[in-house]
C-alpha cells in the first residue's frame, strides 16, 4: 500500500514538472508523466542493483532543461537560498568584508550598521578563532568562512581577534543579523554638475540604493549623469523597469516581453522622477546583460541619452522561478525581452551551449572588441530610434552609440598574474594594515589622498619584491608595460581599504577608457550628443 501511495505521489509530482517543461496537450502530459513514473517504479523494484531514483529525476530535469536554452536551470533544494542571496539583497551573518591573507581571516571592513561594527570589530583585525576553535594556518577557504560565520539571525558566535599593537587576543560575542548585499558600487560627483553611479546587479534593494545615491548627487548639484552598467550581469526585471523609469517621460514604453505561453506584456514609464531631464550617458560592455540591457535599450530607443562602450552580452530571456514539491526550483525561460523599437536583445544559441558561452571569446578573436568595423549587422537587424530615427541594431545585445575599443596596450601576463593570484590585493592589504594610522593622519580626506598620494618607484619595487616572495618571478619588460595601470590599481585599492568602493572607482576610472570617453562626450555634447 505504501509503495502504491508513493508511486501515485511520484506521478503527481512528475505530471506537474512535465506540465512546465513541454508544450504538449494535457492528455499527452498525463501519459508522459505516467510513462516516466512507471519507468522509475520498475527501476526501483526490478533492477538488479539499487538505484537512486531522486538522482535519476534530477539528472533528467537537468538534461531536459539543457536542451531548451542557456538560461533555464535547475536548482537543488539545498542551494536555493544561496542562489537567491545576490538578488534578494541580504543574508544572515556577522557582517564583514573579508579576505584570507597568509592563511588568516583578515577583516577588510565591517559592513556599516552590521553586527560586527556594532561590537567594535575594526578594519585590519585578524580573526584567529571562532567559538574557541583555531582557524588560522589550517588552509582556510571562503566556504569555511561562510560555514563558520553565517547563520540564522539571532544566533551568537564568539570570535577571537588579533589586533595590531594589542598583545592578547580580544574576544567579541557577535549576534548574527540580516546583512545587506549592495548592488551600488560607487556614487560620486565628477564635477559641479555631473554625477556618476555604478551598479553591479539589479536586486531587491537596487532602487533604494540608486535613489538614496541620486538624491545626494542632486542635492550636490548634479544635473547630468553617467550611469555605469559595465559588467552588470542583470537581475530582476522589475528593478530594470524602475531604473529606466527614472530617465523617461510619462507614458513611454520601457520594454515588452512575449512568449508562446506569455502574452505580450508592455511596461511604461511614469512621471516625476529625478533624472528625466539633463544629459545622460550609459556605459555598457560585453559583461552588461539582461536587466542592464533593458535600461540601455530603452534609453537608446527613445534618444534619451547616449550609450558609450562595447556591445552588451545579449541576454534577453525572461526566467520564471517555479518551485518543485521538494522545495527545489527550476528557473524556466518563459518569454523574450524586446526594446521599445522592437529589437530582440537575446543573441542566438542555435549552435549549442558551449558555443553560446564562448561567444564573448569569439568577439575577441574576431577583432570585435578592438575594432567596430569587425562587427557586421545584416540589414534585417536594422531598427530606428523612436524620436530622431537614428539607426540601431538588434539580434544580440545592445550596440552603443559610441564604440570604445578594448585597450590592451598596457596589459601583460605579469599584470594578469598579480591580479589573478591575489598578489596585488594582498600586498595592498598588508601595506594599509602597517600604515593605516600614518595614512589617516597624513590624508585627512579622500580628496587630499587623491590629490597628493603618489605611488612612487619605491612602493612599486616593494610590490615586485613581494611578488617574488609569492613565487611570481620578476619580468622587467612586462612590468614596464603595465607600470601605469599597476600604479593606478595600487592607489585605488588603498583608497578602497581606507574609505569605500566609491573612492576605489573614483581613482580606477582615471585609467578606464570607457569612462574617459564618456567624459569627452559630456564635455563636447554638441558634437557627440543627441540634438
Amino acid at each position: 500500500m505504501n509503495t502504491l501511495r508513493g508511486n501515485r505521489m511520484m506521478r503527481t509530482s512528475l505530471f506537474i514538472l512535465i506540465l512546465f517543461l513541454t508544450g504538449a496537450s494535457n492528455a499527452q502530459l498525463l501519459k508522459d508523466s505516467e510513462k516516466y513514473s512507471s519507468f522509475l517504479f520498475y527501476m526501483k523494484h526490478y533492477y538488479v542493483d539499487s538505484v537512486n531514483s531522486a538522482k535519476m529525476v534530477e539528472d533528467a530535469i537537468k538534461y531536459e532543461l539543457k536542451q531548451l536554452d542557456p538560461h533555464s536551470i535547475y536548482i537543488p533544494a539545498d542551494e536555493v537560498q544561496k542562489m537567491n542571496e545576490p538578488l534578494e539583497g541580504n543574508f544572515e551573518g556577522i557582517g564583514i568584508s573579508f579576505n584570507i591573507l597568509n592563511d588568516t581571516l583578515f577583516v577588510i571592513a565591517p559592513i556599516p550598521g552590521g553586527p560586527s561594527e556594532r561590537v567594535g570589530i575594526l578594519a585590519g583585525d585578524r580573526i584567529l578563532k571562532v567559538d574557541g576553535e583555531n582557524i588560522a594556518g589550517i588552509g582556510l577557504t571562503n566556504e569555511d568562512v561562510y560555514r563558520l560565520l553565517r547563520g540564522e539571525k539571532g544566533t551568537k558566535v564568539t570570535v577571537s581577534v588579533k589586533r595590531r599593537l594589542k598583545r592578547e587576543l580580544i574576544d567579541f560575542a557577535i549576534v548574527r543579523d540580516k546583512i545587506p548585499i549592495y548592488s551600488l558600487d560607487a556614487s560620486y560627483m565628477i564635477n559641479e554638475n555631473l554625477g556618476y553611479i555604478k551598479l553591479n546587479r539589479f536586486a531587491q534593494t537596487t532602487m533604494k540604493e540608486f535613489l538614496d545615491a541620486a538624491i545626494v548627487l542632486v542635492d550636490s548639484g548634479a544635473v547630468d549623469l553617467i550611469l555605469d552598467l559595465t559588467g552588470n550581469s542583470g537581475g530582476y526585471l522589475e528593478m530594470a523597469i524602475a531604473l529606466a523609469d527614472q530617465f523617461l517621460d510619462n507614458g513611454k514604453l520601457i520594454v515588452y516581453t512575449e512568449g508562446i505561453n506569455s502574452p505580450r506584456n508592455e511596461r511604461y514609464a511614469r512621471s516625476g522622477n529625478l533624472f528625466e531631464k539633463g544629459r545622460l550617458i550609459v556605459l555598457i560592455d560585453e559583461g552588461s546583460a539582461s536587466a542592464s540591457e533593458i535600461v540601455a535599450g530603452a534609453v537608446q530607443d527613445w534618444d534619451r541619452g547616449l550609450l558609450v562602450g562595447r556591445r552588451s552580452f545579449g541576454k534577453g530571456l525572461v526566467q520564471t522561478k517555479l518551485r518543485l514539491p521538494d522545495d527545489s526550483e527550476i528557473r524556466l525561460t518563459s518569454a523574450r525581452y524586446y526594446t521599445p523599437s522592437g529589437r530582440l536583445i537575446q543573441k542566438p544559441y542555435n549552435d549549442g551551449m558551449e558555443e553560446y558561452y564562448q561567444e564573448i571569446y569569439h568577439r575577441y578573436s574576431n577583432g570585435e572588441l578592438s575594432n567596430r568595423d569587425s562587427i557586421n549587422f545584416p540589414d534585417s537587424l536594422k531598427y530606428s530610434t523612436l524620436i530622431q530615427k537614428r539607426t540601431v541594431f538588434g539580434g544580440g545585445g545592445i550596440m552603443p552609440d559610441i564604440f570604445v575599443p578594448l585597450d590592451t596596450s598596457d596589459y601583460s601576463d605579469y599584470l594578469s598574474d598579480l591580479i589573478r593570484q591575489g598578489i596585488l590585493n594582498q600586498f595592498v592589504l598588508e601595506y594599509v594594515d602597517k600604515n593605516r594610522k600614518d595614512l589617516r593622519e597624513t590624508y585627512n580626506t579622500f580628496q587630499d589622498f587623491r590629490q597628493d598620494f603618489v605611488v612612487d618607484d619605491k612602493l612599486l619595487q616593494k610590490l615586485v619584491a613581494y611578488a617574488r616572495e609569492q613565487d611570481l618571478p620578476e619580468n622587467e619588460t612586462e612590468f614596464m608595460t603595465s607600470q601605469k595601470r599597476i600604479a593606478v590599481l595600487i592607489k585605488a585599492y588603498i583608497a578602497r581599504d581606507l574609505w569605500t568602493t566609491s573612492e576605489f572607482y573614483e581613482i580606477a576610472n582615471e585609467d578606464n577608457e570607457i569612462f574617459l570617453k564618456a567624459l569627452e562626450v559630456m564635455n563636447n555634447w554638441d558634437t557627440y550628443g543627441i540634438k
